[in-house]
């Protein structure tokens, strides 16, 4: 079934759950619609349950941050393995408060997928079973994926930064034109 079906038949069961259908081309790559956040597990859950679309495999669950509207949008890629066709969700959030709800009761691979945007973004999926941190250290402060994080040059007394490589040449070829040829002085780090 074509992006623009599923569509269609999502606004005939949802009304305006659904809207906002944007098909492929060569600026957005994948056909999308957008659903509204707290009715997202009934439209997912219809999109798994539904015979003919039978969305079975959650794909991917990732984050984009908007700061300019305020906003993060949540996208979800779904997958069905007996139809062989795909659908990207979105769902938009405001940025101070992004909350959605889960969707591990529907896909057990979720789980992960909604930590990782939990500890990159900041984004809570109401209703995860165990909503913690999944890269980062649970006192780590911030979300890394935000358009503006700003990294702290420590973490626990550890740098969180390092020298660029290329300022280790630059720093290597002005040490070697200022050295002597079988000098025994060793190359500053």
């Amino acid at each position: 079934m074509q992006p623009e079906q599923i569509f269609e038949v999502l606004v005939a069961t949802f009304g305006d759950a659904a809207f906002g259908f944007t098909p492929a081309d060569a600026a957005t790559k994948d056909a999308f619609l957008r659903v509204q956040a707290p009715r997202l597990r009934v439209v997912v859950q219809a999109l798994r349950d539904h015979p003919a679309l039978a969305f079975d495999f959650l794909e991917n669950v990732t984050a984009i941050d908007w700061p300019k509207t305020a906003t993060i949008d949540v996208v979800y890629h779904l997958f069905s393995y007996p139809h062989r066709h795909g659908l990207v969700l979105k769902v938009t959030v405001p940025r101070d408060e992004p909350r959605v709800p889960s969707l591990t009761s529907l896909y057990r691979g979720a789980d992960w997928l909604e930590r990782e945007q939990y500890d990159l973004m900041g984004v809570v999926f109401e209703g995860h079973p165990d909503l913690r941190r999944l890269l980062l250290p649970e006192d780590w402060e911030g979300h890394p994926l935000r358009k503006d994080y700003v990294q702290a040059p420590e973490y626990r007394g550890m740098r969180t930064t390092r020298p660029s490589p290329l300022d280790l040449v630059a720093a290597f070829d002005k040490h070697a034109a200022a050295t002597p040829a079988g000098s025994p002085e060793k190359v500053p780090r």
